[in-house]
Formats: C-alpha cells, sequence, structure tokens
C-alpha cells in the first residue's frame, strides 16, 4: 500500500480498545479487528513549537489530499 498526502503526519490507530461491540450489520469487533491510517497534522502540534503550523486561521481555508493505492 502506498500512502500520497500533503499532510505532515499519519496517525495509525489499530483498534486494541474494541470490545465486543456490535458493528455494521451486527458483526463483532473485537480488539485488533481494523485498522486506520488517518493523515493529519502532528498530534499536539499547537503546543509543540518546533512542529509544522496546524491552526486554522479567520478566512484560511483548509484542503486536504490524501490517495490510498494498493497493489499486489
Amino acid at each position: 500500500m502506498t500512502v500520497l498526502t500533503d499532510a505532515p503526519g499519519l496517525q495509525l490507530y489499530d483498534g486494541r480498545h474494541f470490545d465486543g461491540f456490535a458493528g455494521l450489520e451486527g458483526q463483532v469487533c473485537t480488539p485488533y479487528a481494523g485498522i486506520a491510517l488517518e493523515t493529519q497534522h502532528w498530534p499536539d502540534a499547537p503546543n509543540r513549537p518546533d512542529f509544522p503550523d496546524a491552526i486554522l486561521r479567520p478566512g484560511q481555508t483548509y484542503r486536504h489530499r490524501v490517495s490510498y493505492r494498493f497493489a499486489r
């Protein structure tokens, strides 16, 4: 898999805290039953001056691009 984005960061969520809740169509979601790759600004960026700026100011437009490509 290739991830192309203009975002400076990538957050990975592995679902380890899933507790067997019923998902779509009643499917049981157990720990590690899924994964999410979320392109975004770096976590805690507003509090870290050494990180890229993540604050959207009045009058600014936010645009974010991401493409996930899968190959064999």
